[in-house]
């Protein structure tokens, strides 16, 4: 970077203005490479003292301003003139500056401590406090101030613009967590310094969509947001969530019911599932920032929209109902209580209603006065169910005369033993218990629900679901063991049922030690109304304090009504912010500092409500379980599926987790679902299936860079290298073709007649040969082939675009011949365009043209070419852009293709420039801003825009227009005429049956016509239709010509010969060495001695045209055997002439010939 020294004088630095890398003469430059338009400007400073001399804010600040280099900032400046870009912050803004000196000495001296600005050391490199700005304009990006951030560093000793590694590198754009800085690209760190740099550009699929950029901007905007640490975000709301009603009213009936020992098992059995899918939340979690949207945003961002778009919508609904069920838990509580005081309003039912809807109304205004809010109101809730399970533990080492004729006999080794082993009754069983209890266990997302409100997800969502998990776990197996040991199953409630002394002996219950004979409640049948099997209220009989038991289940059923309220409005802001379901945009919107989906929680109130009006929800409670089941299915098959694609992105920080283990989770998860409600369990995975199909119909622009996308690529590459260690066998042959497009939509006919017969049967690859007179920009390359690959994929052209540059066509064949494909997945035919220009340009083209066909059996290849007597290239006609640009900006582009070639060059010729080119026809993208419309269409070609109007087309290119769409529309009856007249495999056989088995040409009949003698006519016919019927291959008609070998008719051969007379060598009317110097520059000249050779060949060619127009003029397409050339022995003129005159005047025909080895087979 060094350069003649010389210090910039204050007036040419104020003069510079604040966009001086676009004005490349804006002011004196200093001598030396100053590339004028990069966005690094190289100043020299030669001495110290040119450092303080007469310096204006404005010289002071472009002195100071930064490279992008480095890391850290230079020591803060001393001396006059040292203050990094204070008041010159306006001038510099926008631009770079390395700050370098010339050579040793004058470092040293710059350094020294008696120089004015000792601090500014040599490789020092300091920033200025303006905005960075990237140089593809517009683009804001931020910089750390120099004298508090260690940003700008020297980097090994030495000024360079190359910077060291920072975190602010990897951002995305207007990311929460920071500020984006772009780090210098190669092209400005590798292209020649006179070269304009290339545009800066995303990293592989860093950029955001335009909601994520949207919500990204909120979270940098918005000032005092409130944040949770992992207590009050995760623990608190998992265990809230946890700890529902069941743990008070349901937990002592399950002891009773199963036994000690099962109900422990199936504590176990629910804490192994949830454990499970705690580890794989953990997992995704921890491998990368996590936004909003809990379960939504992690299965989504790791298994793709089509998983996280179906799950994300029934997991938001279900949390909206679970408010319902929750609340009626608690409305039904209250209702009882009421009940027991005689206090009913009108009747249950209706009571369930009023106190339900009150409720959800007080809970709505909790959540919609904020997070913090409802935050304060869980800790309240938590504090309340601590002080029940409490309550309830005391009260079991309380053992009060009182109660034990309600089955409390206080804990005792007797009771326990009865208490064991199962008791089922009333035709439960081990299942039908699980499934009653397997919803207490759920809950383990509510933390990860609001995972956009969490200060740190990556460690908040691990610590505390699985601490909460642990705790909840410890608690439910505490309470399972105390009630088995301490109650018995049966008691009257009668104190009076003692045991007399003639019985004791013959008593052999638990209760009997105490003195209590329950046995009637054995024989009456619902005669008892307490103990572990009949009184849900139990935990409360029991507990030091009751009320506090029935507060606890008014705070497990609000906290979990609370939790489901906030998580629901949370997940569906998220989805909708995806933009997945076209209508629900109207949700994603936020308001307040934290961003709080309002709209949402009112459709979230909405549908609560309508829940609770029912008040019925037996029906509704086991599709809830098993929507949240299906929603921890898939996170375990997330971390599944993603270890399983071996993906370089798949490192999270969290290591406690195995992919076997996750999928035994994830199959663990479906088979509780059947156990709960097998009509439930189906009716789930029917709405999930559904809905995957609705997002996969509709494809969302969206690139998360999903595991599946990396399993896809993985799988494609085992797949391909085990086809490569398998030989090629002949059933299995496949036309794999070379298609020279040039850019795609260019030759549309030829596209779509290619893109027929290829079509889910082989490979397409759409080659282009750049060729220029300029340096190759190989970063526009690039560009184009990504913005045309999408445009093949839009257009639904199975295809591949592969653009390579070379100094001519020939070489540019030669590359795409040999480089093209990958393993077994390489072209085998190449399919041109016929050059139906060949006459009008330079005949080295013609040259150029013919060598191809030459090479492409060179290579083993076998060669197509079609002709349509219109002509095939469309690029040249103004508005044909309207498909790309259509298409491009449905993705966000908004470059579109325009004319490219004035001279209408050649229909074989691939984007060769002519004489008249500018450097637009190398790139026929130009920005261009109108025409909004953003809907995909792709027919018709062209499309007349009312808003610029375009000059109207003449005939011709009427006409052009029209053919080339010939083979988009479906094809009546009619016929495919195949002109077998050469033995090359059986290729020009294979692509007209490939053709009609296509829904477009199905209509279609093939007729083959091939050579013979006239007096073997109906032999050959015999022949043939046995060939083809081994073959299976239907035909309508065979026809044999047996005078292919007439004459042509004279005006046709003198037509021939006027054409070809300027391409002749003459070589008899001049001398032989001058002939040979003739051949030698001008090698397609046609010498008389290869006319003559040839003459029965060329008499041949002139024939099958006339028979052509006499057998096919009708056909909806001609597929021909194509002549051969000797390769060094038929001049290039000759053999374009042959091609000429064989498909003149005809219906589209398609020359064909094979590579010679077998391509149908009629063995089995």
């Amino acid at each position: 970077m060094s350069a003649p020294s010389s210090t910039p004088s204050a007036s040419a630095e104020s003069a510079a203005t604040d966009y001086d890398f676009l004005a490349p003469d804006a002011g004196p430059k200093p001598p030396g490479p100053t590339p004028s338009q990069s966005r690094f400007q190289v100043d020299i400073v030669a001495e110290a003292a040119g450092a303080t001399e007469d310096k204006s804010p404005t010289s002071d600040a472009s002195t100071t301003v930064p490279s992008i280099d480095a890391a850290t900032p230079a020591a803060p400046l001393e001396g006059p003139g040292a203050n990094p870009g204070v008041g010159g912050g306006e001038e510099a803004k926008g631009r770079f500056r390395v700050v370098n000196f010339a050579d040793p000495s004058e470092a040293e001296s710059a350094a020294s401590p008696e120089a004015p600005g000792e601090g500014l050391q040599n490789g020092d490199t300091v920033m200025s406090e303006t905005s960075l700005h990237s140089s593809t304009g517009g683009q804001h990006h931020y910089h750390y101030d120099t004298h508090t951030h260690t940003y700008y560093m020297r980097t090994f000793g030495h000024n360079t613009i190359d910077a060291v590694p920072n975190i602010d590198f990897y951002r995305q754009t207007a990311a929460p967590l920071g500020e984006k800085l772009i780090r210098p690209t190669l092209s400005e760190l590798h292209d020649e310094l006179d070269k304009e740099p290339f545009e800066d550009g995303f990293a592989n699929g860093d950029e955001l969509t335009p909601p994520e950029e949207a919500a990204a901007k909120e979270a940098v905007d918005s000032k005092g947001v409130v944040k949770f640490g992992w207590v009050k975000g995760v623990l608190v709301r998992c265990m809230l969530n946890i700890w529902g009603v069941m743990l008070f009213i349901r937990m002592s009936w399950i002891v009773g019911q199963s036994g000690i020992v099962l109900s422990c098992l199936i504590v176990a059995m629910a804490t192994v599932v949830t454990t499970i899918t705690g580890l794989s939340t953990s997992a995704i979690a921890t491998n990368g920032f996590v936004r909003g949207g809990g379960a939504y945003y992690l299965i989504s961002r790791s298994l793709g929209p089509e998983f996280g778009g179906s799950i994300g919508l029934i997991f938001a609904f279900a949390n909206a109902v679970a408010v319902a069920m929750y609340v009626v838990g608690f409305a039904e509580t209250v209702v009882e209580l009421l009940a027991g005081v005689d206090a009913l309003m009108t009747d249950n039912v209706n009571d369930v209603r009023i106190i339900g809807t009150i409720t959800v109304i007080l809970l709505l205004g909790i959540s919609v006065a904020g997070m913090e809010w409802e935050a304060k109101a869980q800790i309240f809730l938590l504090i309340v169910l601590i002080a029940a399970i409490f309550n309830y533990f005391i009260g079991t080492f309380i053992p009060l005369k009182s109660k034990e004729s309600m089955g409390f006999l206080g804990y005792d080794g007797t009771i326990m033993w009865e208490n064991m082993g199962p008791d089922f009754r009333k035709g439960e069983t081990f299942f039908s218990v699980f499934a009653i209890f397997f919803p207490a266990a759920t809950g383990i997302l509510a933390g990860a629900n609001i995972s956009g409100d969490l200060a740190d997800p990556q460690l908040a969502i691990p610590r505390g679901t699985l601490l909460a998990i642990l705790i909840t776990g410890i608690v439910y197996l505490g309470v399972a063991v105390s009630t088995g040991s301490c109650i018995v199953r049966d008691a009257t409630g009668n104190a009076n049922d003692t045991v007399s002394a003639q019985f004791l002996t013959n008593c052999t219950d638990a209760a009997c030690r105490f003195g209590y004979d329950f046995s009637s409640c054995k024989t009456v049948e619902g005669g008892c109304r307490y103990g572990l099997q009949n009184d849900f209220q139990v935990m409360s009989m029991v507990s030091g304090f009751g009320p506090v038991i029935t507060a606890g289940i008014f705070s497990a059923t609000l906290s979990s009504a609370l939790a489901s309220l906030v998580s629901a409005p949370k997940v569906f802001q998220a989805l909708c912010k995806d933009n997945i379901y076209p209508g629900l945009g109207m949700f994603a919107k936020g308001y307040g500092k934290n961003n709080e989906p309002l709209r949402g929680y009112i459709l979230t109130f909405g549908i609560a409500l309508a829940f609770i009006l029912i008040a019925e929800l037996n029906i509704i409670a086991p599709i809830i379980s098993n929507f949240f089941l299906a929603s921890y299915a898939l996170i375990n098959f997330s971390v599944f599926h993603a270890s399983l694609a071996n993906s370089p992105g798949w490192r999270p920080s969290f290591k406690y987790y195995n992919m076997w283990v996750s999928l035994a989770g994830a199959i663990l998860c479906c088979v509780v679902m059947f156990v709960i409600n097998w009509w439930a369990a189906l009716m789930t995975n029917v709405i999930v299936l559904a809905l995957f199909i609705y997002v996969s119909y509709k494809k969302p622009d969206v690139n998360w860079g999903s595991s599946t996308q990396a399993l896809t690529y993985h799988q494609a590459l085992t797949h391909t290298l085990h086809l490569s260690g398998v030989e090629d066998h002949v059933k299995n042959f496949r036309p794999q073709c070379l298609v020279m497009t040039g850019y795609p939509n260019s030759r549309p006919a030829l596209l779509d007649l290619v893109h027929s017969f290829t079509k889910n049967v082989g490979l397409m690859i759409c080659g282009h040969i750049r060729t220029g007179y300029r340096r190759p920009n190989f970063k526009e390359l690039a560009t184009d082939q990504a913005r045309y690959q999408r445009w093949l994929l839009k257009n639904e052209t199975k295809a591949f675009y592969s653009p390579v540059f070379a100094e001519d066509m020939r070489q540019g064949a030669q590359y795409l011949l040999q480089a093209a494909g990958l393993g077994r997945l390489k072209p085998n035919t190449l399919v041109l365009g016929f050059k139906n220009d060949w006459r009008d340009g330079d005949m080295m083209n013609v040259e150029t043209y013919i060598s191809m066909i030459h090479e492409s059996f060179d290579y083993q290849f076998g060669a197509v070419i079609l002709r349509l007597k219109e002509g095939l290239d469309v690029s040249h006609i103004q508005g044909q852009d309207e498909l790309l640009s259509s298409q491009e900006k449905s993705s966000g582009m908004k470059d579109v293709i325009v004319s490219i070639d004035t001279s209408k060059d050649s229909d074989a010729d691939s984007s060769k420039p002519s004489s008249k080119a500018t450097s637009l026809q190398n790139s026929p993208a130009m920005q261009k801003d109108e025409d909004e419309d953003g809907k995909a269409t792709t027919q018709p070609l062209l499309k007349k825009d009312k808003k610029s109007p375009t000059a109207p087309l003449n005939v011709s290119d009427q006409r052009l227009l029209e053919a080339s769409q010939q083979f988009q529309k479906k094809q009546g009856k009619s016929t495919v005429d195949v002109w077998w007249l050469f033995d090359d495999g059986g290729l020009t056989l294979l692509i007209p049956y490939l053709l009609t088995n296509k829904k477009r040409w199905k209509d279609c009949k093939i007729r083959v016509f091939i050579g013979g003698k006239i007096n073997r006519i109906d032999h050959d016919r015999r022949a043939m239709a046995t060939l083809l019927s081994k073959f299976r291959i239907d035909f309508s008609d065979i026809t044999v010509l047996g005078d292919i070998n007439t004459k042509p008719k004279k005006e046709h051969v003198s037509a021939f010969e006027e054409m070809v007379e300027p391409y002749r060598l003459k070589e008899d009317d001049m001398e032989q060495e001058a002939a040979e110097r003739l051949k030698d520059s001008e090698p397609w000249r046609i010498t008389d001695n290869e006319l003559e050779l040839y003459r029965a060949k060329t008499n041949r060619q002139i024939r099958l045209n006339e028979l052509l127009k006499e057998h096919s003029s009708t056909a909806n397409l001609i597929v021909m055997s194509l002549p051969l050339a000797r390769k060094g022995a038929v001049s290039s003129a000759l053999y374009m002439a042959w091609l000429e005159v064989l498909s003149k005047d005809l219906p589209p025909i398609l020359l064909v010939r094979g590579n010679h080895q077998s391509v149908l087979t009629f063995y089995s």
